[in-house]
């Protein structure tokens, strides 16, 4: 069976490998590997998000509940927003297990300690964020990530917000639509759009 980065338990050994991104304003050493998303480099679509989303101060109460960082891969929406944002509980969610590995990691190297890195299973029921921020992994089909939106979008906190960024020719208009059409009761809009990438936002 052909691997992909949203497999639970890539093959092969890791080999972590150095590469230098900017997160939070600065440049910053992190670690990734094979078998995760994008790990030669911080990919266009996720650096996009990062300009495009607003300062949690802007968000009022949207941006002081829980952050969730759905797929997180090797850990750069989520380290980005603790860097920003150090005392505020920042959730790092994958069903990748070597993606969750160098999360952690990541977390260390750069001092986050406001960072919980889990599987989906692992997030306790109970928990609501305030705010969701994504590079959904497209790739695992439109089942598949309808699934995974059917099980975090509900999740939001009353004032909640989600940022979800996804490539125009990889269904951005038609995902925004299945959600207006999925989430009654959640607002949904495009907020920006960059280079061929959409930022879809989605508020309770």
């Amino acid at each position: 069976m052909t691997q992909h980065y949203f497999s639970a338990s890539p093959e092969g050994e890791l080999r972590p490998r150095e590469i230098e991104v900017e997160l939070a304003g600065a440049p910053r050493s992190v670690v990734t590997a094979g078998g995760v998303f994008s790990p030669e480099q911080l990919d266009r679509g996720t650096a996009i998000l990062l300009r495009e989303i607003p300062e949690a101060s802007s968000l009022g109460s949207a941006g002081t509940g829980p952050l969730l960082d759905i797929g997180c891969g090797w850990g750069p929406i989520a380290l980005g927003a603790a860097l920003q944002q150090p005392e505020r509980e920042i959730w790092a969610v994958d069903v990748n297990e070597r993606s969750r590995e160098l999360t952690r990691l990541n977390a260390e190297r750069l001092s986050t300690r406001n960072v919980r890195v889990a599987a989906p299973e692992e997030v306790p029921e109970d928990v609501r964020f305030g705010e969701i921020r994504s590079n959904p992994p497209i790739r695992v089909g439109k089942e598949a990530l309808h699934g995974i939106l059917r099980l975090w979008l509900p999740r939001l906190a009353d004032g909640g917000i989600a940022h979800l960024v996804v490539a125009k020719h990889l269904g951005a208009d038609s995902l925004q639509r299945w959600i207006a059409t999925e989430f009654t009761d959640l607002h949904v809009e495009r907020a920006a759009r960059d280079k061929g990438f959409h930022i879809i936002r989605i508020e309770r």
